[in-house]
């Protein structure tokens, strides 16, 4: 039985065999992750130069646009230099780290738990917003989701590279996935990894919870309004937000907790780009088309762009 220690690499899965269709997959990863490289930036650039977006709510869509980035540039790069050099190796360390920072991506949903909570005192409890939302109590919960992601990603990527390996080193996938690792364990010990998923289960299901709790009395509040320019500002702040945790769940949830009879190779490839490389190329999007005060502040960097509306 040989150890994970002895493993200096991993074989991707590519996504086609023919030149001609590798380098067809090259282009629509280069142009996606260009538009997440753009977009993502684009929205970092504007919330730090622009100092009237220095609030609770810009602050925290700069971390989730720099989480973003984190995300996808874990991945495509690797897959994009594997499709130019027809290779599909990946060292033991490279694939330990886009196990460790893919991981990362539940420090996106507890941000996501943190801006619903950061909209329902500005809807709810608007008198009280300066003080529950200071600069310092924003930059401490800003801070407990990022270390609650690298805590979970670290116990996680330890747990699963802590497994013996000897079943090959080909991950059936275009980067490393802890399912498929897992693959190719021949331990029958998985009691420290079914104790960690339980964990991770309780943790996204509290945030959910929390999320929804929030917005129930979002709306109720919002329904309440007379005005309808308030209730119709209130939605266009909290729109852009629920788009992007409704994407992020049903694909998260698509990918990890479809049935095992839908599973087949070409199909995990397709729901791996659903969650791994379209969310953080389409965030963006999404948060700067409903958000009139970054879209003002990005027609300054970008005249003729965004048109007020």
């Amino acid at each position: 039985m040989s150890n994970s220690s002895s493993i200096s690499h991993f074989l991707l899965l590519p996504f086609a065999g023919t030149q001609q269709l590798q380098l067809l997959h090259f282009c629509l990863f280069l142009a996606t992750y260009l538009a997440a490289l753009l977009g993502n930036s684009l929205i970092i650039t504007t919330i730090a130069w622009h100092h009237h977006l220095h609030t609770p709510m810009y602050f925290f869509l700069l971390n989730l646009a720099l989480l973003d980035l984190g995300t996808i540039s874990t991945t495509v790069p690797k897959f994009m230099a594997n499709s130019l050099r027809h290779s599909r190796d990946i060292s033991f360390a490279g694939c330990a780290a886009q196990v460790f920072f893919l991981l990362f991506i539940s420090a996106e949903f507890c941000l996501l738990t943190i801006m619903a909570y950061d909209r329902y005192v500005a809807i709810c409890r608007p008198l009280h917003y300066g003080t529950l939302l200071g600069s310092r109590a924003c930059a401490r919960m800003a801070a407990a989701a990022w270390a609650c992601g690298a805590l979970y990603a670290l116990l996680h990527t330890a747990n699963t590279f802590s497994l013996p390996l000897c079943q090959g080193n080909a991950v059936h996938q275009f980067f490393c996935e802890i399912p498929q690792i897992l693959k190719l364990s021949c331990s029958t010990d998985y009691l420290r990894e079914l104790w960690l998923i339980v964990v991770s289960a309780c943790l996204y299901f509290v945030c959910f919870v929390f999320i929804v709790m929030s917005y129930v009395q979002i709306f109720r509040a919002v329904l309440r309004t007379p005005s309808q320019q308030g209730r119709h500002k209130a939605f266009a702040t909290c729109l852009p937000h629920l788009a992007v945790v409704s994407l992020f769940i049903r694909t998260g949830i698509f990918a990890y907790l479809k049935p095992p009879s839908m599973s087949s190779p070409s199909l995990d490839l397709v729901v791996s780009v659903l969650y791994s490389v379209v969310p953080p190329a389409v965030n963006p999007l999404i948060n700067s088309l409903r958000n009139q005060g970054l879209k003002a502040a990005l027609s300054k960097l970008l005249p003729g762009c965004f048109q007020k509306q």
